[in-house]
């Protein structure tokens, strides 16, 4: 364990800058720390550390070292964690990111059950349609609509959603229904600026997948917002079914090229990769994962 104190002690004044910050956050003395890295010194056969009597800088040797040490160690309290959570019933919080319109509408009744099922975990979560990065901003998990664009995280499939278009009769009474997908360019569209490429709509045509540029005035980053613009009849909108279900419903819009629709997207929760995900996060994953499974969205 001496040389785990050690490591971390280095870890440490690379982080603070000096060996007194170090020593202050293990609650010892700076003489104590100059010494743990210095015998982690001895032991490697390596200076890690330059010392002088005003500032303390890592060599080249002491840069790498520390790079590959802190993933290391990193990994071992996480698999220090997840033993601990063996024994016990999960605790502690999850920082959790997700879309506004669907964590509201889909996402939120099974956190709430989620809750109740596990009253030793909290749940801190924002929803918000602005790509979080996950590692950056200390999140332990995602839930995103669509294709994952960061390959650097896990991404396990939760449910699918289809976009619709939609419109409402008021709208559709001066401009006829479109009947193909290029009929979009006579059109008012509402745009989601939240797509990946928002000036372009995707359908299917003759069984081949065809992107449509489409123009409009009004522009929104929100899904229910571009629905609320359509409903008023400012345009055709483009959005998810689970957005459009209550408007088809009750008749306040009406789904347009319906047998052109695009392949449904995915919907799928992300987390950074490593060798022990810790068992709070787990458990909210395979919740996540089993109401979606039994809901009516899934496919």
């Amino acid at each position: 364990m001496d040389r785990l104190a050690s490591a971390r002690m280095f870890l440490a004044v690379m982080e603070t800058g000096s060996f007194t910050a170090a020593a202050r956050r293990f609650g010892t003395t700076s003489g104590q720390a100059s010494k743990l890295v210095a015998r982690l010194e001895a032991e490697l056969g390596v200076r890690l550390l330059n010392r002088t009597t005003r500032a303390v800088s890592a060599t080249e040797v002491g840069r790498a070292y520390h790079d590959q040490l802190r993933g290391i160690l990193e990994d071992f309290d996480t698999l220090d964690q997840s033993v601990r959570d063996a024994s016990t019933a999960p605790r502690g919080r999850v920082r959790l990111t997700a879309p506004l319109t669907f964590g509201i509408t889909e996402l939120a009744p099974a956190l709430n059950a989620f809750a109740i099922a596990y009253p030793e975990i909290s749940l801190d979560v924002s929803f918000t349609d602005r790509l979080v990065n996950l590692v950056d901003e200390g999140f332990d998990a995602a839930v995103r609509v669509g294709r994952p664009g960061d390959t650097t995280l896990i991404a396990r499939r939760l449910c699918a959603t289809r976009l619709i278009l939609v419109g409402a009769d008021s709208y559709l009474a001066g401009h006829p229904a479109p009947e193909r997908p290029g009929d979009l360019a006579h059109h008012d569209c509402v745009i989601d600026t939240n797509f990946r490429d928002p000036s372009h709509w995707r359908f299917r045509a003759g069984g081949r997948p065809v992107a449509v540029p489409v123009r409009g005035r009004l522009r929104y980053s929100n899904a229910e917002a571009c629905l609320r613009a359509a409903e008023a009849g400012l345009g055709l909108a483009l959005v998810p079914d689970f957005v459009a279900a209550p408007a088809l419903a009750a008749g306040r819009v009406r789904a347009l090229l319906t047998d052109c629709g695009d392949e449904a997207m995915g919907v799928f929760a992300l987390y950074p990769p490593g060798r022990h995900l810790a068992a709070r996060v787990r458990v909210l994953i395979d919740h996540l994962a089993a109401h979606f499974r039994h809901s009516r969205w899934n496919a």
